[in-house]
């Protein structure tokens, strides 16, 4: 029973009743069309933006590749006072780029490591430095949060653009409400204000 109470509380707006405004009607259809928007416009804009995520991160993938490289300059080993230290910092390297130059350039590499290692490096089509794509199940999560991010924002946007609209009728209701008593209350007597 209470059920169904609680389900004619939230149509009351859209019940022929006597009491019921036009502003009340008018916050009724902007309620629905924010729900409206948010679910349709949420789905597409969470998918759209997923995919186009992952289509980057797959265009990554099979851009760059590993390159083995010279360490040119020893890595210090990390003397991090508490907190999470970075097991990684920049260095120098030279490794040989696709047109069979020699190149060098700064890159993250492990710490701890002599001049002279052997590193594995990632380089773009032109031979630059780059970092290393992402794998299939990393893109994967990554373009579902950018995905949920998309969602999010424009909730957040469609409820915001909602609550001003609601917030612009509710102060025209009060004026109205105002106007009305101005006219009405000179007609009960005393006021007590």
């Amino acid at each position: 029973m209470r059920g169904a109470r609680s389900g004619k509380k939230r149509l009351w707006r859209w019940r022929d009743n006597p009491l019921r405004r036009h502003d009340d009607i008018v916050e009724a259809w902007i309620v629905l069309a924010v729900w409206a928007f948010i679910a349709v416009g949420g789905t597409i804009a969470g998918v759209v933006t997923a995919l186009a995520a992952d289509q980057v991160f797959a265009q990554q993938r099979a851009e760059r590749r590993p390159v083995q490289a010279v360490l040119l300059t020893g890595v210090a080993e990390n003397t991090g006072t508490g907190g999470v230290a970075d097991d990684r910092r920049m260095a120098t390297v030279r490794w040989t780029a696709p047109d069979g130059s020699s190149r060098t350039g700064l890159t993250r590499v492990d710490a701890g490591l002599d001049a002279g290692t052997s590193v594995v490096v990632w380089e773009d089509g032109r031979g630059r430095l780059v970092a290393e794509p992402p794998s299939a199940t990393a893109a994967g999560v990554e373009a579902g949060v950018l995905g949920a991010a998309a969602v999010a924002a424009l909730a957040g946007a469609a409820l915001g653009a909602g609550a001003v609209a609601r917030w612009r009728l509710d102060e025209r209701r009060m004026a109205l409400w105002g106007r009305e008593w101005d006219l009405v209350g000179p007609r009960w007597g005393h006021r007590t204000g």
